[in-house]
């Protein structure tokens, strides 16, 4: 038995890792299996005092951050993306063997194997077919359950949660659960943001990141936004230096007029792509359906899933497999690329 084997927890030798899409791999001329910007962000810097270590929280980034989301530095926190976000929340909030988390199949599955490698439970509370939360459950979990991750827009849905139900969801919780919103998609439909409401519910955390609408998915630079009493918590736990310097300037810039006008144009035509894209697919013969939704992919159903991935993946186009999620079978997921990307792929459905 190899020293690894012997040393490991049980817990680690049982996990299945999350199946990113650079760990699943595959070689295409298009990819939009991982829900990246179409295109590239261009940034300028330079590369000095690099034999110091950067700044706790770099004071430039989280005042442009601050800015842009309008909530208060004290609550706001830089993260090594929003991934970082969801462990500290679970290390810093849950005692293992006693409390678990929750969340909402079909939806994003680092909140449960952040949540496992960390020994904490995890609960699943579907949603049911029509990819709506399952709210009466949601409002009468126990006291154990110290976190719930709802996923707004949901991935690989693109489904939202109803803001109304979910202010009734943070009063009911009060004092007992953190809500977790992960707003990683946010951009694409800003009007759906829900952090206006950290102001009012002490109970309530949102999720952030620059990976999608910044195009900046290699920065991994996201942010935790919640009332200044859990932010200083999570400092307890983060690491001494979470943010290195290049990754604090080149987001800065991300953050600055002129970087969020791109962003800006860039979700503009994301979401003018998608609209072409999906009633070109809608239209086709071998679609079953399209799950409506916000983000910067589509998930589609299809009659023959299993033909449809083949065609797609001699046309060299990477998109992703969906079908073994909850409610998702014969599912495929399209991020959306840039227009011309988007109309190839579109001719390769309609040969099917």
């Amino acid at each position: 038995m190899s020293v690894a084997v012997k040393l490991c927890r049980e817990t680690i030798k049982k996990l299945t890792p999350y199946a990113s899409a650079r760990r699943i791999g595959g070689t295409g001329d298009i990819w939009i299996n991982a829900n990246e910007a179409p295109d590239n962000h261009c940034v300028t810097m330079e590369l000095t005092a690099l034999n110091r270590y950067p700044e706790f929280q770099p004071p430039d980034l989280l005042h442009a951050y601050s800015r842009f989301c309008h909530r208060a530095e004290e609550q706001i926190l830089i993260t090594r993306g929003a991934d970082e976000g969801i462990e500290l929340l679970i290390r810093t909030f849950c005692e293992p063997g006693q409390d678990y988390v929750a969340f909402c199949p079909p939806t994003y599955g680092m909140y449960a194997i952040s949540a496992e490698t960390c020994g904490v439970t995890v609960k699943k509370l579907p949603k049911d077919k029509q990819f709506a939360f399952p709210f009466d459950e949601l409002y009468s979990m126990d006291e154990q359950c110290k976190i719930l991750f709802l996923c707004h827009p949901n991935n690989p849905t693109g489904t939202l949660t109803d803001k109304g139900k979910l202010e009734t969801l943070l009063k009911k919780r009060q004092g007992k659960t953190l809500v977790v919103v992960d707003e990683a998609y946010i951009e694409f439909c800003a009007e759906y943001d829900v952090s206006d409401l950290i102001m009012e519910y002490d109970n309530l955390v949102v999720l952030r990141t620059l990976s999608k609408a910044f195009g900046l998915a290699a920065l991994r630079c996201g942010f935790v936004l919640a009332q200044p009493e859990i932010i200083e918590c999570l400092k307890k736990v983060i690491a001494p230096y979470p943010v290195p310097g290049p990754v604090a300037s080149i987001a800065a810039q991300a953050l600055s007029d002129t970087g969020l006008r791109i962003m800006q144009e860039r979700v503009g035509a994301v979401n003018t792509t998608k609209q072409h894209f999906t009633a070109a697919v809608a239209s086709l013969s071998c679609t079953e359906a399209i799950i409506p939704g916000a983000g910067n992919f589509i998930t589609v159903r299809f009659k023959e899933a299993k033909k449809i991935w083949q065609a797609l993946q001699q046309a060299n186009i990477i998109a992703r497999d969906v079908s073994h999620y909850l409610y998702l079978e014969d599912c495929i997921r399209f991020t959306i690329g840039s227009a011309e990307e988007m109309a190839k792929v579109a001719s390769v459905l309609q040969q099917q």
